[in-house]
């Protein structure tokens, strides 16, 4: 009779209860009740059991509820109890994820986008792993294709002292990159052109991923897996994945190519997979690295690709159903872009790249912690503009500053009463916590594993931020109406101990949120 899922939530006007639920408008029909007259009944089991203060019928059928003061208390001794491990499940529990997310191409430092999916791509994988998902971070070394030849043609222009090629690449690394090329190769400018732009290429595009990964170690976000373009073409891995498409049938000759019948898989168009040419097209490597992906036993491949890649997604799943397999093995997740203001006005120029914002620039700006949480804040669909001079302040008008000052805070609040002699408890009596301030912080605290839960499975680890900010509300108005330490001569009583509790439970919210974000929760600010 009861439905799949049963909708217990807090009501928006704290005077409904402390939770409230539909439940008897979704099964009295069933019951052969009136929704109010199946309301009621649940209403009186529900204020006859442990824990329960009140319970209430109102509207057309909703129940509300009312918890214990003491029944509230067990959630501050879980979260004691647990400490790191508060938050974290299992609904995930056996999922091998395969996330791949910034990629950017080894011809630059990491713009303003790949900055977000630094961010975003590695929150997601830590309130995946949170959730029981064996996760590996992957990284697509893009070292084959048509930029990287314009990128080694600006590294050569750059050494000879001319200018950059049109369609080359421009701003101080290239000319930083290609005089440490020289330095490592004093030839190289006398050398054969095929082997002057290969010695460039290959000293070139290690130098520029050399960068690429400090800036990302540096930002807190490491991969496990760097994953080379390169290698599916001279493994023969492309090669490999075409013949099987042709054989069973996903691939048809036209025109003197080879096509992917990706309309009969729901794309909106067929796509070429080998050139008339011969040379295949960007989507066969596409697809030998996804048949590698599976191959290694991934369950759910998630692609974390920028604003101008929707067309991936199609083509993608019609590339994991040509080869047979679920096209739900593939999730993709589009990051839109990422703006820079200070004092009101956009803010367009690298002082290295000379025409995007790096990851440096931003990172020199506002400093990595408020950079991340900034960044993952935001639900990855929708383009933000982030506020330089706002990422600055140190005001509850900054976000991360609002949270991670809650923090220290409550840690600041523990070694005084350390100063004290005196230490939370377990076992106080939470039954005192009465305050509707109290009460609200303890149900907020109790939401913690749910938001994760939800995280992990929309994959919008932005819902963490969000929620540490609601936390950090609850915390200040809960220590605006209620003493926790004793004054001058007062003596500790068991309230002080159960608010001592409250605080610590509120604390290692707060340091579990942050983590899950990459930011740090800092003991003193």
């Amino acid at each position: 009779m009861l439905p799949a899922a049963v909708t217990v939530e807090r009501p928006r006007n704290p005077e409904h209860g402390d939770y409230a639920t539909n439940v008897a408008l979704q099964v009295a029909k069933k019951a052969g009740l009136a929704p109010r007259d199946f309301a009621q009944e649940l209403a009186d089991a529900l204020a006859a059991a442990d824990g329960i203060a009140s319970a209430e019928i109102a509207g057309p059928g909703f129940v509300n509820l009312r918890l214990a003061a003491d029944a509230q208390g067990e959630q501050i001794r879980q979260v004691l109890t647990l400490g790191a491990a508060y938050g974290r499940g299992e609904a995930l529990k056996g999922r091998k994820i395969n996330l791949e997310f910034v990629s950017a191409n080894p011809t630059g430092p990491v713009h303003l986008g790949g900055t977000r999916w630094a961010a975003v791509g590695d929150a997601l994988g830590r309130v995946l792993q949170a959730q029981g998902a064996e996760v590996t971070r992957e990284y697509y070394f893009n070292d084959a294709g048509a930029q990287i030849d314009r990128f080694v043609r600006s590294l050569i222009a750059a050494a000879k002292g001319e200018p950059a090629p049109e369609d080359g690449y421009a701003g101080a690394y290239i000319t930083d990159i290609a005089a440490e090329v020289l330095r490592q190769e004093p030839s190289a400018l006398s050398l054969p052109e095929a082997e002057r732009h290969e010695t460039f290429r290959r000293v070139g595009v290690e130098l520029m991923f050399g960068e690429i990964k400090k800036s990302l170690h540096e930002f807190g976000t490491d991969f496990d897996v760097y994953f080379h373009e390169d290698s599916l073409h001279q493994s023969g891995a492309v090669e490999k994945a075409v013949e099987g498409l042709k054989e069973n049938g996903s691939l048809y000759h036209a025109d003197g190519a080879w096509w992917l019948r990706s309309t009969e898989f729901g794309d909106d168009k067929d796509r070429v997979v080998i050139k008339s040419d011969g040379a295949p097209a960007y989507i066969a490597g596409d697809i030998a690295y996804l048949q590698d992906k599976i191959g290694r036993g991934f369950d759910l491949c998630i692609y974390m690709l920028g604003a101008d890649h929707h067309g991936y997604i199609a083509r993608l799943k019609a590339a994991a159903s040509a080869m047979g397999h679920d096209p739900a093995v593939v999730e993709v997740l589009i990051g839109q872009l990422v703006n820079l203001v200070s004092d009101g006005k956009p803010v367009r120029m690298s002082k290295r790249a000379g025409t995007v914002i790096t990851m440096e620039d931003l990172v020199e700006t506002v400093g990595v912690d408020a950079a991340r949480y900034e960044l993952t804040r935001y639900s990855v669909d929708s383009s933000i503009d982030i506020d330089l001079d706002l990422l600055r302040k140190s005001s509850d008008e900054n976000p991360v500053y609002y949270v991670q000052y809650a923090h220290a805070r409550l840690a600041s609040l523990q070694r005084n009463a350390a100063e004290l002699g005196l230490k939370y408890d377990n076992d106080a009596d939470f039954g005192l916590l009465t305050l509707d301030r109290e009460g609200d912080l303890i149900r907020t605290i109790g939401e913690f594993p749910t938001v994760v839960q939800r995280a992990a499975e929309l994959r919008e680890p932005h819902r963490v931020a969000r929620y540490l900010e609601s936390l950090a509300g609850a915390f200040h108005k809960f220590y605006a109406v209620a003493q926790v330490l004793p004054k001058g001569d007062e003596e500790a009583t068991p309230l002080t101990y159960a608010r001592l509790a409250l605080c610590e439970a509120a604390r290692q919210v707060f340091a579990n949120g942050l983590a899950l974000l990459g930011v740090s929760a800092p003991e003193r600010m």
